[in-house]
């Protein structure tokens, strides 16, 4: 499609002329790109779940990890993707990152072929899985221009919502297409029950754990030639003025993409266990990850060229208080909810699925539950719900007001935490944990929820608080920050739950989710707000 050069959607005439036909065909366009990368950054909570029940010689709290590798990746790439569209374009981003997904959900499909493939291999690829995580921040920030102001929180929740359907779609999908051998080569034997959507599989049944990774190639390839020949770059000065040819523009996102690889590659390995890493103590990984931000940041700055002035009129966000608010609140609508959606399934697998039994003061947890509930049965409904709710949250708070909306949101959460933390710290102590399964998976249900509607009234805020350059490269930097929680909420499950403490874990998401109350009715609000109930 032609770049477009004159772009103002709040000139009514414009956007009705022609402004909203363009608008909505780079938004349906932009939506499954997104939810591709959501579906390969987290599928690995889905098939680490298989690769326990199919008897892959690693140990849960590995498991945990190719989870978490992928989640801190993921989160890291989103601070250079939040700014690529003012250098590359958007049409340009939009195609480029969405076809190397292809080489992660590849790579995934032939790894899982072989039950002796090392564990490093599938960390690897936990890594490059990254990418799809990064692509949300620069696809976030691209449909934040095409849309006036008064169509902000819709839009964006459009675009976020059914983008992160992508978890919802990967945690369906990915059950069934491993029942049969639809993409070829040989099956493996489950060794403990699995599920599906309709019900359990027993032990005993084949299975094609290869096609989580292959089915995504389906999609991902007419999707890639989508972008190319219908979206466009718009040219207009606050968007993407100086692009240059499309081959320059790759090799811009590439670099780029290169310097976040490169300083989470050096948090992981401060992090990881011995033999993979240095094994820093648990608490060194909030450091270890403000390092990673700050690393990258500064990094940025330093790369020569025509992208150097670029960076630097889009790091002028930095200066502006609001943007580390809006980052810590919402790190907790959706940090939650992408940290939730990754360690969901495992953690209803290892609590639910096993036995707790104590004798003489010591805690068995390795005897299967026969009466456990299905993971991947229940586990997809979580992120279903708080990707779909997106945008409601976001068309609510069009309405009555991003803050206030967030306001409600930050009790629910707390609350919900709180109940969670009780039942999860009664089933890792029962004999029948599958007892206390429904009111668990009941709050979490309500968590996720609360979650999705608090992204969409984040969305508002942001496009109220700061001015129509800024908040494209707002709105990707603070979901690079949240994007963490991809990263930390599996490392906390499986870090408490190797400690026998799970509930632990909520009980401190509980605390943070106070502390982003107090912060949202203080500056947005309250009596003494700046920018009053935007």
């Amino acid at each position: 499609m032609a770049d477009i050069y004159e772009w103002d959607p709040e000139d009514e005439e414009f956007w009705e002329r022609e402004g909203k036909q363009i608008a909505n065909r780079n938004l349906w366009i932009s939506i499954p790109s997104l939810l591709c990368g959501f579906a390969v950054w987290l599928y690995w909570s889905i098939i680490t779940v298989q690769m326990l029940n199919l008897g892959f010689p690693f140990e849960q709290s590995e498991l945990f990890t190719i989870t978490a590798i992928a989640g801190l990746t993921g989160a890291s790439l989103r601070i250079p993707s939040s700014f690529f569209i003012r250098i590359a374009g958007g049409r340009n981003t939009i195609f480029f990152t969405t076809a190397l997904l292809i080489i992660p959900a590849a790579g995934t499909g032939f790894a899982l072929l072989d039950q002796d493939t090392p564990l490093w291999v599938f960390q690897l690829l936990a890594f490059l899985s990254g990418l799809g995580g990064g692509n949300f921040a620069s696809s976030m920030s691209n449909i934040s221009f095409f849309f006036p102001r008064k169509m902000q929180g819709l839009s964006l929740g459009l675009n976020a919502g059914l983008g992160n359907a992508g978890v919802t779609t990967m945690q369906l999908l990915i059950p069934l297409v491993m029942t049969s051998a639809v993409f070829g080569g040989g099956s493996m034997v489950l060794e403990k029950n699995s599920g599906t959507l309709i019900g359990t599989i027993d032990a005993g049944t084949e299975t094609w754990i290869h096609n989580a990774g292959f089915v995504w190639l389906v999609l991902l390839i007419p999707l890639v030639f989508l972008a190319w020949t219908r979206m466009n770059n718009i040219r207009a000065e606050h968007v993407s003025p100086n692009i240059g040819s499309p081959m320059s523009s790759f090799g811009k996102i590439l670099g780029m993409l290169l310097v976040a690889f490169l300083t989470s590659a050096v948090g992981l390995y401060i992090i990881l266990p011995d033999p993979t890493g240095l094994g820093a103590p648990s608490w060194a990984k909030y450091p270890v990850i403000a390092g990673v931000i700050t690393l990258t940041v500064q990094l940025l700055k330093r790369i020569p060229g025509e992208i150097k002035p670029n960076l630097e009129r889009q790091f002028k966000v930095f200066e502006n208080r609001h943007t580390w608010v809006m980052s810590v609140i919402y790190t907790m609508t959706f940090g939650s909810f992408i940290g939730y959606s990754a360690g969901f399934a495992l953690a209803i697998k290892v609590v639910f699925g096993f036995k707790h039994i104590e004798t003489d003061g010591v805690w068995d947890h390795s005897v299967t539950n026969p009466d456990g509930p299905s993971a991947l049965t229940f586990a997809w409904m979580g992120p279903f719900i708080g990707a779909f709710i997106r945008p409601i949250g976001g068309w609510i708070s069009d309405r009555v007001g991003g803050a206030r909306v967030t306001h409600y949101v930050s009790i629910v959460m707390t609350a919900s935490a709180l109940g969670v933390a009780y039942f999860l710290r009664e089933a890792y102590r029962s004999e029948t944990p599958e007892d206390f399964f429904v009111p668990f998976f009941l709050l979490f249900l309500l968590l996720f929820a609360a979650s999705g509607i608090g992204n969409g009234s984040t969305f508002r805020t942001i496009a109220i608080v700061f001015n129509k350059e800024q908040a494209g490269p707002v709105l990707g930097w603070t979901s690079a920050v949240a994007a963490y929680g991809a990263f930390v909420v599996p490392q906390e499950f499986g870090e408490q739950i190797k400690g026998g403490t799970p509930e632990v874990a909520l009980i401190g998401f509980a605390i943070f989710y106070v502390v982003c109350l107090v912060l949202n009715y203080w500056y947005y609000l309250g009596p003494r707000a700046e920018f009053k109930n935007p």
